[in-house]
């Protein structure tokens, strides 16, 4: 993880308001949103680390994950109470430390209203001492009270170039090697969640014990189902019959492939095919919004992947 708020990827806008911050050793409250992976906590942690340095750094910190309690009555007395401490004094290396402590509630969207609501008065009454930091995937879940007391940062998910980049530097420090096609796979089924491409990293690693890991190997690891099924399965619904199709399915479904996954690389397939025509695309796209939903609320994979296969086929054959 990101030492320092220089070390963090991609979020200039981010980055340069905090060090401003941190030079004057004043921070506004914070809200943090953007999709997951993206360096949300690893910033602020690091802004902490920065201003009050390790010693003192377990005192100023409050951190409140999803998982920790915080309702109504956690946020009044625990929050509270936290708040109320004064702070003041140096740091050991004689840096003058701010006189503040920080507040990192993550995952804020997950906070009922009612909580959020009980936050609002904390916030202003405790601005001396304390200042908030909110961490969330949505904006449209906090109330309106709260963002408008806090600055907002969008974290927007990482370039592919960035992306590769820290990929590399993870696998040189943790001296893996990893072929370059590799590594712009990781980078392309993770979509901007670098949490997730070094996650898979992980995985890759232990699979192969020392052995350099190829774009094979990233495919299996990810659960992406590699182009040749695909092309099967558009095969199989080209060729008209029922049977095929059966067989297809059932093979799809015993190679242990996941039907939602499916449909996600699908759409991409049948969005840019030139295969097809807009009729046909919206028919098929309308139906792999049906399918994904059904699966989302538990229904059997294979009935569902040959619903989907019937449509595509009965559409290309008119």
């Amino acid at each position: 993880r990101p030492k320092s708020v220089d070390e963090v990827a991609f979020q200039d806008e981010v980055v340069a308001v905090l060090k401003k911050s941190l030079e004057g050793a004043d921070l506004p409250n914070l809200l943090f949103y953007g999709p997951p992976g993206t360096g949300k906590t690893s910033t602020i942690l690091a802004a902490a680390r920065e201003l009050f340095g390790p010693e003192l750094f377990r005192q100023r910190v409050l951190e409140l994950n999803a998982s920790d309690e915080r309702g109504i009555q956690v946020i009044r007395e625990k929050v509270k109470a936290f708040a109320q401490l004064t702070a003041s004094g140096t740091r050991a290396d004689g840096k003058v430390c701010p006189p503040f402590k920080i507040v990192i509630l993550d995952e804020a969207d997950s906070m009922t209203s009612a909580a959020q609501a009980a936050l609002r008065r904390t916030m202003e009454k405790e601005s001396k001492t304390t200042r908030f930091c909110l961490i969330c995937n949505y904006i449209s879940r906090i109330i309106e009270p709260l963002t408008s007391r806090c600055s907002k940062f969008r974290f927007k998910p990482l370039s592919d170039k960035i992306q590769q980049q820290r990929v590399m530097d993870v696998a040189e420090k943790e001296h893996v090697k990893i072929s370059g096609e590799a590594v712009s796979y990781l980078v392309k089924v993770s979509e901007g969640d670098l949490r997730k491409a070094i996650t898979f990293l992980q995985s890759a690693t232990r699979l192969m014990g020392g052995k350099e890991i190829t774009e094979k190997i990233v495919t299996e690891i990810a659960g992406v189902i590699p182009k040749e099924t695909i092309d099967g399965v558009i095969l199989a619904c080209k060729s008209f019959s029922f049977e095929k199709l059966e067989r297809m399915a059932k093979n799809l479904i015993n190679e242990g492939y996941a039907v939602a996954q499916l449909v996600n690389q699908l759409h991409d397939i049948v969005v840019e095919s030139e295969d097809f025509s807009d009729k046909q695309k919206s028919a098929i796209a309308e139906k792999l919004a049906d399918v994904d939903k059904c699966l989302a609320d538990g229904a059997d994979e294979y009935l569902q992947l040959m619903s989907l296969c019937a449509l595509v086929m009965q559409q290309l054959s008119q």
